[in-house]
């Protein structure tokens, strides 16, 4: 950066003394006219705190404090004349010009020039026009009172108001904030956008580097095109002001003193966006264009789904930035980005979002279209989830595939509509204007700074070739793409521009188109804020956990006096506590069970994992609709307070310093929370994540989180997650909704040991499931067929021996005292039904039957059932039985399991089944039908040959 006036201050006395003076005449003339100030000036002002609307800081405030003693006097008169205490037509006129005031800033993005083609159709606004409020022609030259319109001086020509709000809001830039309900948010941004009128004055160096990037963002897709024609890429032609806009946003945010920025983007653009922003080798990509792996193991991906991260120098320090891996389901990678930021801020005890940002980049039609984005716009002040704010940014290019009809496309007048709903402000911006972009850059940067809310940056761009560089667009927007052959780059426009400004000289320009070209040619780096060696200290070190086979026998017992004094902890709460009757009975019982002399339920197995896991320096996330409570009143782990209201989380006092243990109700989403959730597992390793479904089979509304992340994402993009799904699982007459929690999808997901599929059936089972899950350094999802009604069945119990010893058994042989030799038959299960079957046997003293659980069903313990049923020396037969229909559950995707393992045990056995018949939903709607189907299942399961 060249020697400014603003760096000689600093180096001098940094605003004290002699030079209190030439500040306080700079800052006043930034109040007056923020273009008269040298651009390091204004952008220093610009960053000082807000109050109503204007700035403030330690620099001199006497020409602040008259400002507003000013703005309060003029602001008195108008409210008077409001008031009805008008005495003249002038004050009469004077009211309608503050309408016509109000009117440009509600609705003047109407007529702004926001489309690069010149094809958006925009309605004649009549609250823009002079005569809608009594005014004309005539009354140009008058001056009024300018009232809280942010043009420098109290009083103005009606022409020089008028031109004042065309400018602001009818240019190339088009703003919608007037939805905000907060005054000094709508100030703020109006001082914002009238004292510059939208278009701030840059100076030569802003302006030849904002062309370099859009030299760079053209060069790059040119280059791609000629070097591997016809191949999908799904180029930025056509919104090549993304690269200065993404640029502007990462050193901005980083001159704030921000420390890492996660960025999120669907095809579009993605892979300038790698190269020409985050640093990805040229070369790499190359490669990846030529068919080279960058993969080891796994499927791997195309290259414009991939991820990166990387660290950049700005004036703030240096930051390390992430892109997201992606896959074709666009704007579902929004809550994963949001997830992964919340981990690094609770990493940084970053609470504000100061030093940890996110940045998604979206398409129109997806922003428009997908309800993840509104799931995710709601989440984002909410308390288990806020993020301090996102930056989002729009790479409109009119064309959501083939679909340019409006009236196809959405039924709002833009696709930004949606981030009304918490009241984001919104910049729709020209994308053939880079001067603009990059002022609505700094300005979506400074709000979310300063208020840590979302906000939207639409650039409004188009789509130079089609969907992908394979498609042929003219067949169906004729009219569109003959504007667009005919019409010139972003980049040889503003070239021009500033050739025509004297900026630059033709020369120069081609200079930079040649450098750039020549740097691909060597397939060097073209990031100059790259740093090469990055500060380790900005990563997560996650070579513990790689390289880990699946290993089923981990000792995950805990010893007894720590379980006792653990206990104790969580069973001493704080005076004035004063509990809900069935709640106070809750805490009592797990006194008892803390002293022996009742058995440990369910709920109290799987607080004591929790607890031994803090104790063990393990941080713990549960969030999910009830979970705080639990859907079926088991868990209580957040305590409410009957005489205040107050929230008690014993889990949260066990001992000082202890790891976080966050629990959150979350909103009723399923696929924004999953995503969120799957992003936060992503991004901390040494801690146990967990999401709860209200019910399983609610993990429907996730089902394509599951699908492309969860389940694929480790041999996708190499990803290594331990995310934690609780799902209640289980046929008690609830209906199809509320029966199956869909064990088969999971099944079927299951391959190369990508994930645990697991149906615990006692309290130690789930204790020592979910420690093994934290304690074992292997880090793969988990999927857990969580019960409803065994969460207080009088058999599934466990005492604290069981925790204090052993391990979590894929497979619990038969407890009975049963003479093995006369076993002829096995009944294998898994869940809840196992008790149906035992009460069976018991009433009816069947002596030949053993009924053994299998608690693990991915990856499949085919050694330790052989071990199980190789003890049997005289099985004849083998039954699965399952309480779902056969076409669902368990046994179409275990069953060549099964078999291999009976036939290894004697090759005349065959595994039979016992279960519903197939069936297109999952349970029965009828109580009556649902008993008389489970009585069945349970004789069948005996009686079968």
């Amino acid at each position: 950066m060249q020697d400014s006036s603003m760096q000689r201050q600093w180096q001098s006395s940094h605003l004290g003394g002699a030079n209190m003076a030439y500040v306080d005449e700079l800052y006043e003339s930034y109040l007056t006219d923020p273009n008269s100030v040298p651009e390091d000036w204004r952008a220093y002002f610009e960053k000082l705190p807000s109050v109503n609307g204007a700035v403030e800081s330690d620099v001199p405030h006497g020409p602040v404090r008259e400002y507003f003693l000013l703005e309060a006097k003029n602001r008195s008169r108008v409210q008077k004349m409001g008031a009805g205490a008008v005495s003249s037509e002038h004050e009469r006129r004077q009211v309608r010009v503050l309408h016509l005031i109000a009117a440009y800033r509600n609705r003047g993005h109407q007529v702004a020039r926001l489309d690069p083609l010149g094809l958006m159709e925009r309605e004649q606004v009549a609250d823009l026009e002079l005569a809608h409020h009594g005014l004309s022609q005539a009354d140009l030259e008058t001056v009024f009172q300018t009232g809280n319109l942010f043009i420098g001086k109290p009083e103005a020509k009606l022409r020089e108001i008028v031109d004042c709000l065309k400018e602001a809001y009818c240019s190339s830039v088009g703003a919608e904030y007037m939805h905000i309900v907060n005054t000094s948010e709508k100030r703020w941004i109006q001082q914002r956008l009238e004292s510059v009128r939208s278009h701030p004055h840059y100076n030569a160096e802003i302006k030849q580097h904002i062309l370099e990037r859009l030299t760079a963002a053209e060069g790059l897709e040119k280059y791609l095109g000629s070097r591997y024609p016809g191949t999908k890429r799904f180029g930025l032609e056509g919104g090549e002001s993304l690269i200065p806009l993404v640029d502007e946003m990462i050193q901005r945010v980083g001159s704030y003193g921000a420390k890492e920025m996660v960025l999120g983007m669907a095809h579009r653009g993605r892979l300038n966006v790698l190269v020409n922003t985050l640093g990805k080798s040229p070369r790499d990509l190359f490669g990846e264009f030529e068919g080279k792996s960058f993969n080891e193991q796994g499927s791997g991906d195309v290259k414009y789904h991939q991820g990166f991260s990387s660290n950049v120098q700005t004036s703030g320090g240096e930051v390390h930035l992430a892109m997201a891996f992606n896959p074709s389901h666009l704007e579902i990678v929004s809550p994963v980005v949001e997830g992964s930021v919340r981990a690094r801020q609770d990493r940084r005890q970053d609470h504000g979002g100061d030093q940890v940002v996110p940045i998604l980049v979206h398409g129109d039609a997806a922003f428009a279209g997908q309800g993840v984005v509104m799931e995710t716009f709601q989440m984002s002040q909410t308390r288990g989830f806020k993020t301090g704010g996102t930056l989002h940014v729009i790479i409109n290019n009119q064309v959501g595939f083939t679909t340019s009809r409006q009236d196809d496309a959405r039924s709002t007048e833009y696709c930004t509509d949606v981030a009304k709903m918490v009241q984001a402000p919104i910049f729709h911006v020209n994308a053939d204007d880079p001067e603009a972009v990059y002022f609505v850059t700094q300005l979506a940067v400074d709000y979310r700074m300063q208020f840590k809310k979302d906000v939207v940056i639409d650039l409004i761009c188009y789509r130079r070739l089609g969907h992908n560089e394979a498609d042929e667009p003219s067949s169906t927007q004729p009219l569109m793409y003959k504007k667009i052959k005919s019409h010139p780059t972003t980049r040889t426009l503003y070239a021009e521009a500033l050739i025509n400004q004297q900026v630059i000289s033709e020369q120069d320009a081609q200079k930079m188109v040649d450098d750039y070209r020549d740097a691909l040619d060597e397939g060097n780096h073209v990031v100059k804020a790259l740093v090469r060696e990055p500060n380790k200290a900005l990563f997560v070190d996650w070579s513990p956990y790689i390289g880990h086979e699946v290993e089923d026998d981990w000792d995950t017992g805990y010893p007894l006096k720590k379980l006792q004094d653990l206990a104790s902890r969580l069973e001493t709460l704080p005076e004035g506590l004063v509990l809900q009757r069935q709640v106070k009975k809750i805490v009592e019982d797990r006194r008892k069970m803390t002293a022996g002399a009742q058995p440990l339920n369910w709920g109290y197995g799987e607080t004591l994992a929790y607890a031994t896991l803090l104790d063990q320096g393990f941080a713990v996330r549960l969030t999910g609709q009830d979970c705080g409570r639990g859907t079926f009143s088991h868990r209580h782990a957040v305590l409410h307070n009957q005489k205040n209201g107050e929230q008690y989380v014993p889990l949260q006092h066990l001992y000082e310093d202890q790891p976080e243990f966050d629990i959150y109700d979350s909103l009723l989403s399923e696929e924004a929370v999953l995503g969120f959730e799957y992003g936060y597992a992503t991004t901390t390793p040494k801690s146990l994540v967990l999401w709860e479904a209200q019910f399983g089979d609610f993990a429907n509304g996730a089902q394509v989180v599951i699908d492309q992340f969860i389940s694929s994402g480790e041999a996708k993009w190499g990803r290594l997650c331990s995310l934690t799904l609780l799902l209640p699982h289980g046929y008690e007459g609830q209906g199809p909704e509320h029966s199956s929690a869909r064990l088969e999808r999971f099944l079927q997901l299951s391959a190369e040991h990508n994930m645990q599929v697991c149906v615990p059936s006692t309290p130690a089972q789930i204790f020592h499931l979910l420690r093994r899950q934290a304690v074992r350094p292997l880090r793969k999802p988990l999927v857990v067929m969580s019960p409803k009604s065994l969460l207080r069945h009088k058999r599934a119990i466990s005492s604290l021996e069981d925790l204090s010893e052993g391990r979590f058994h894929t497979v619990l042989e038969d407890t009975a005292e049963l003479d093995s030799k006369a076993v002829k038959r096995v009944v294998m299960c898994s869940g809840k039904v196992y008790y149906d079957l035992l009460e069976k046997r018991e009433s009816d003293d069947i002596k030949d039957t053993a009924l053994v659980r299998i608690e693990q069903l991915y990856p499949f313990p085919e050694q330790r059932l052989r071990e199980i049923l190789d003890s049997y020396p005289n099985l004849e037969h083998v039954v699965w039985c399952q309480e779902e229909p056969m076409n669902q559950g368990a046994w179409y995707c275990s069953q060549h399991h099964m078999f291999r393992v009976a036939r290894a045990v004697n090759p005349k056995l065959y595994v039979q089944y016992a279960g519903r018949d197939m069936a297109a939903a999952p349970a029965a709607g009828s109580m009556s039908l649902h008993v008389e189907q489970q009585q069945r299942l349970v004789e069948d399961a005996f009686n079968i040959k």
